[in-house]
This record gives structure tokens, sequence and C-alpha cells, in this order.
């Protein structure tokens, strides 16, 4: 597995920095850099998908690339390494394809375009959305911050303003991971809650 770009670390960097097209070799300077890209790769998304489009895990890969393709080698492209977070381990590469089929056909589908008129049927939505794609984690890097694009393109074809999840961020990171794995019972409610104080606090801006 060490062989695969996506398994290596930048040199340099303390194997803190993922192996990169700009060998960039501080976290700092990484996470600015994923940062930049991700603001501009949203006001891209934005335009490229209308309110009607139903998402696909194309359109997922296609996402992530145009986020990270200019960084990494393998943007874009399903992890072919195992993760976890701390003793949490996110689904086994070897059956993601599967998986992401099932999710476009299953969640997906029932999901996109996001265009209920019922707000409790759009927050299910997104916290289903999210948290079932959270759980597959396709990618190397970049799964929850990509969660957060679709859940945003959703939004927005349900008549929504872009969604700010600094609240998640902050305080609630606990409560958030902790919807995430209550989704592996499909459980949703706590995701959804979240999601419900999340769209109240888009709505009316502090």
């Amino acid at each position: 597995m060490s062989g695969l770009p996506e398994a290596q670390f930048e040199p340099g960097s303390n194997e803190q920095v993922l192996k990169n097209r700009l060998g960039i070799v501080s976290t700092r300077d990484m996470d600015d850099t994923e940062t930049k890209a991700l603001e501009q790769t949203m006001d891209t998304l934005i335009r490229q998908y209308d309110l009607a489009h139903r998402f696909t895990a194309s359109d997922i890969c296609e996402c992530h690339r145009t986020w990270l393709g200019d960084i990494y080698e393998w943007a874009g492209h399903y992890r072919q390494v195992n993760v976890s977070k701390g003793d949490f381990p996110f689904a086994a590469s070897m059956y993601i394809s599967a998986l992401m089929e099932q999710f476009e056909q299953g969640v997906l589908r029932r999901s996109t375009p996001c265009n209920f008129t019922d707000r409790a049927e759009v927050v299910h939505a997104l916290a289903e959305t999210h948290v079932e794609l959270v759980l597959i984690h396709p990618f190397r890097d970049g799964n929850g911050r990509l969660a957060r694009v679709l859940s945003t393109l959703m939004a927005l074809q349900a008549g929504l303003p872009l969604l700010d999840f600094s609240m998640i961020a902050g305080d609630k990171k606990k409560e958030y991971f902790a919807a995430v794995q209550a989704g592996l019972d499909k459980n949703y409610r706590p995701m959804e809650s979240l999601f419900a104080e999340l769209i109240e606090r888009s709505l009316s801006p502090s």
C-alpha cells in the first residue's frame, strides 16, 4: 500500500502533510491552500449544478477533483487505503465503489434534487445524505468538507441560503461526530437536529 500516492507523505513534512503536487510541507500552508481552493470551487459548483439537478456518484468525484485536483494526484478517485478517526473505522476501501453506487441509487435518488416544500423533508434529506457520505468516506482526504459542499448545494435547491457550518467546527464538533456515528443504525435524528439549527442560523445570521 505504501507505493500508492495517497499513502505517501510529502518529504520534509515529518509525515504531517500528504504527498502533493505543490511540494507543500507545512500543515498550516496546506490548510490555507485547501481552504482557498474550496472557496473558489464552491463558486464554480453553484454555477455548474442547477436547482433541478439529481446528483450522482460521478458528480461527487468531479466535485472532489475540481477542488483538490491541482493539489493531489488522487483527487476525484476513490481511496485505496483504509482510514479511521480515532478508533472509529470508516468503510473499508474495497467496498467503496459498491457503496457509492448504492448511495447514488438510494439516498441521492431520493434526496436530490432537494426541492421539497416541507422543511422537515429538506432537513431529513440533508441529514441522511450527509451522514451516509461521511460514513462511506470515499476519498483519502476532504470527505467532511465535501459532504458540507453537497449539503450546501442541496440547500440551495431547497431555496435556502448558503449554509454556515461554523457552529459545527466549534462547540458542537463532538455532537456532530456522535450524530455521524448514530447513522450506523440509520438513526438520522441527531443530525437532523444539527441541520435544523444550522439552517435557522443561516437564515438569521447574527
